[in-house]
């Protein structure tokens, strides 16, 4: 059984209500700060393993709710892909110790939190410029499918995928939503076989039902209202201080680390805020020539 004193238990029921909210307002990348949360506090592989379930119930509730708005046709594109990446996951957790997965956790989260701040700040052009063939649905596929069972955390892999397919939002939180079931379920019985969910870690699993149903009831309420874009930029820098933490143990360089990878950001940031502002009065120009 988990020697779970107060404040690891808090952070468990902070998990399981983010992981429900997440679920049913499409906010996916919440799973990237709710596994580094976890990661701090407990071995990296108990981490993972505790979360798996938490997720599962979360993504009960959301496919029972959007049961009606899902886009099956990209979703079946993507499975034998996604297998062949979690099979991958697989035999690359059988291999790794807990403190080689909570670096190689850090820097996947890292990596995507990242490749999410270049999508957002492109705006619509890099969803745009993503083609619809057979080599991208197989490189989101097989990367969905490894990060997801390395670490449950592949939220931004699959928020690039649905974004380029245009879906209205309903659908795209309804489609995200049995992508993740679908991987989950499929992850359990590997989780089982490697040790990483248990007895006892289902038992702890069982008591945060309820902070899972309110955080997927409370996101069902605010998903018409909520400012999804400063919360999401929130949780990334959030996810990307947790990430560091995993990767760096000193103080000193911790914010070493930290500061070279805000500093990459606020570079990227600025080179792809001068792109759109250079391509939106070339494109007032050309209006302005039009007429």
């Amino acid at each position: 059984m988990f020697d779970l004193d107060i404040s690891l238990w808090l952070f468990i029921m902070l998990a399981g209500l983010l992981s429900g909210f997440g679920k049913t307002t499409g906010l996916n990348v919440l799973g990237i700060f709710t596994m580094t949360l976890l990661s701090l506090f407990l071995p990296a592989k108990e981490a993972v393993g505790i979360l798996l379930p938490i997720l599962i119930m979360g993504d009960l509730i959301a496919v029972t709710y959007y049961r009606r708005t899902v886009a099956w046709r990209q979703l079946f594109s993507l499975v034998p892909w996604i297998l062949a990446g979690i099979i991958i996951g697989y035999f690359v957790l059988m291999n790794i110790d807990n403190e080689q997965l909570k670096i190689l956790l850090g820097i996947m989260i890292i990596g995507l939190n990242l490749f999410q701040v270049v999508r957002d700040l492109s705006g619509s052009r890099m969803d745009q410029a993503l083609p619809n063939s057979v080599w991208f649905i197989g490189l989101i596929g097989i990367l969905a499918g490894f990060t997801t069972m390395i670490g449950n955390v592949a939220g931004s892999v699959m928020a690039v995928y649905l974004l380029a397919q245009r879906l209205p939002k309903n659908v795209f939180v309804g489609t995200g939503a049995w992508f993740f079931l679908f991987v989950n379920v499929i992850k359990f019985p590997f989780y089982l076989h490697l040790g990483m969910v248990t007895s006892s870690s289902m038992l702890v699993d069982l008591m945060v039902i309820p902070a899972v149903a309110i955080g997927t009831f409370v996101g069902i309420k605010v998903l018409p209202l909520i400012p999804q874009q400063l919360f999401k930029w929130i949780i990334l820098a959030l996810g990307t201080l947790g990430a560091i933490k995993l990767i760096v143990s000193g103080t000193i360089y911790f914010f070493l680390f930290a500061g070279v990878v805000l500093l990459a950001a606020g570079i990227i940031a600025q080179i792809l805020r001068k792109r759109n502002s250079f391509d939106v009065n070339e494109h007032q120009q050309s209006t302005d020539i039009n007429k």
